[in-house]
């Protein structure tokens, strides 16, 4: 049974413009509760008891938040990425960098500005031999990375596509295996200069080693400032578009 999981909560979300001065879009509020406690409760509904944390942009802010959010049920390690990590190293693969000697067992993997159900949480711990990419069928596949299928396996992630290549797309929810550790390393500076989780998984998916599995319930994208409206009706009334976004 897998127990732990990596929160990557280090950016500070641009896109959320002046609601990001002084504070990540982690911490922003939704119904009077950071977003991030949402994806806290759930996880831990889900049953998972060891959460790591990794942190960067006002990661004080964060800490001051978990000593509020204190929960008895399951055990958060805060791991800042500044101190690890050069300042000018980015991308969605640093969190792994950071944690790589400290996990050595099959992991959960999340985006700390996404929500999902406690249900697709729980459904993502197979303690397998293989790692496994949430997938999302959506209106507008052409504003994410969208996973193309080998007969349930992940044989590619088309970044944005301008012509159709599907319409199952990358939620930022993952299963890895320690696997994913040993490609860090082979990991170059993507076009956009950052150091991409998604090349690291493609590596793995060439080894036939990464499926895709599909989110039943729902998934919920933190970037925009409408988001946050979008969030707040979803919670308060429990039904939202979720098929669109943006």
């Amino acid at each position: 049974m897998i127990k732990k999981v990596v929160i990557a909560a280090a950016g500070k979300g641009t896109r959320m413009l002046h609601l990001t001065k002084n504070k990540s879009k982690h911490l922003i509020k939704v119904q009077k509760k950071p977003f991030l406690s949402y994806l806290l409760d759930n996880l831990l509904k889900a049953e998972y008891k060891e959460i790591i944390l990794v942190i960067g942009y006002k990661g004080e802010k964060i800490k001051e938040f978990l000593k509020e959010y204190n929960s008895k049920d399951c055990k958060i390690k805060v791991v800042n990425q500044f101190d690890i990590l050069d300042k000018d190293e980015y991308g969605t693969l640093c969190p792994l960098q950071c944690i790589k000697d400290m996990v050595k067992e099959n992991f959960l993997m999340v985006c700390g500005d996404n929500l999902y159900s406690p249900r697709d949480l729980k459904s993502f711990n197979i303690d397998d031999n293989y790692n496994y990419v949430a997938g999302f069928c959506h209106e507008y596949p052409e504003k994410y990375g969208v996973l193309v299928s080998d007969n349930g396996f992940l044989k590619k992630i088309v970044e944005k596509p301008k012509e159709y290549v599907g319409n199952l797309v990358n939620t930022g929810l993952y299963k890895f295996t320690p696997e994913i550790f040993d490609k860090i390393s082979m990991i170059k500076l993507s076009p956009r200069g950052e150091y991409e989780l998604t090349d690291a998984i493609t590596l793995l998916a060439k080894d036939r080693k990464v499926k895709i599995k599909k989110i039943q319930d729902y998934w919920l994208d933190f970037g925009n400032p409408s988001d946050i409206l979008r969030v707040s009706n979803f919670l308060k009334n429990g039904s939202s578009n979720l098929s669109t976004n943006k």
